[in-house]
């Protein structure tokens, strides 16, 4: 989960955030720190307490970026949660990987409650997910390919909202080496996912490989090559198309994270 990304969002309906948790400086410092001794997982259940005393009513602004993380979590969650009980969904010598992941994706559902309660708010229900996608993945868990396929586009997909974020940070030298030092894990997240699955670890073009159709929303986008809006790489190197491409992680909008989830929530 892109917990910088949520703070960021925070910030925009609260100005006063990093005043509420004792500075912008103190706790990104504090935060820079703590994640390069500790578990990204743990990561959340610090920030969680943090939240828990700045927070001693009820902010819709905050409460709906969280509430909107916490449904995106609970996706999350419960996909290497249905994984992890099926006998035939995950490899044997691979389970120890995937179990890693869900325990992840534990923790920040539980931060999220935390941080919303906290708030004075009331955590989102848990949605009702069919991680078949209306049929698309009719086999996610009996078939290992198929579960692997799937967890390799929320990865992706995770990889890429982070990105999307990235922006926002440029102006705090702490946030930014915070956010890049977690997002460096979450990428290598994604670029094992696609190695268990015998891929290559970037993504070329906005070709989805051997994903299936109804993921090629994950990869739309990718095949651009204009950066900082600005730049055209192509102008200024000899490299073919297709590796001036591989060399960048494209972002992804809010609203193109939301329109990707909905493949999965049936209610």
């Amino acid at each position: 989960m892109n917990i910088l990304r949520i703070i960021q969002d925070i910030e925009k309906t609260d100005p006063e955030v990093y005043e509420r948790l004792n500075s912008r400086r103190s706790l990104f410092s504090s935060l820079s720190s703590f994640s390069t001794k500790a578990a990204i997982a743990a990561v959340p259940i610090a920030l969680g307490s943090m939240f828990k005393k700045a927070y001693g009513q009820s902010a819709s602004g905050v409460l709906d970026v969280l509430n909107f993380a916490l449904t995106l979590e609970y996706l999350e969650d419960e996909f290497y949660k249905n994984g992890l009980a099926s006998p035939t969904a995950i490899p044997a010598d691979l389970r120890t990987v995937f179990t890693q992941i869900g325990k992840h994706e534990t923790a920040h559902v539980n931060f999220l409650i935390t941080a919303i309660s906290g708030a004075g708010g009331t955590p989102v229900t848990k949605p009702t997910f069919d991680f078949t996608a209306g049929g698309a993945f009719a086999d996610v868990f009996t078939n290992p390919m198929t579960f692997m396929a799937v967890a390799q586009a929320f990865e992706d997909t995770g990889v890429r909202a982070y990105k999307g974020q990235a922006g926002n940070l440029i102006s705090s030298n702490e946030v930014l080496t915070a956010a890049l030092q977690i997002h460096s894990v979450e990428a290598r997240h994604a670029a094992e996912v696609r190695r268990l699955r015998g891929q290559k670890g970037w993504i070329t073009g906005n070709s989805r490989g051997d994903m299936p159709a109804a993921t090629q929303a994950v990869y739309n986008g990718e095949d651009n090559v204009m950066q900082g809006g600005i730049m055209d790489v192509k102008t200024v190197t000899t490299a073919p198309l297709s590796a001036v491409t591989e060399g960048f992680d494209e972002p992804l909008t809010k609203d193109e994270v939301l329109a990707i989830a909905s493949l999965f929530i049936v209610s």
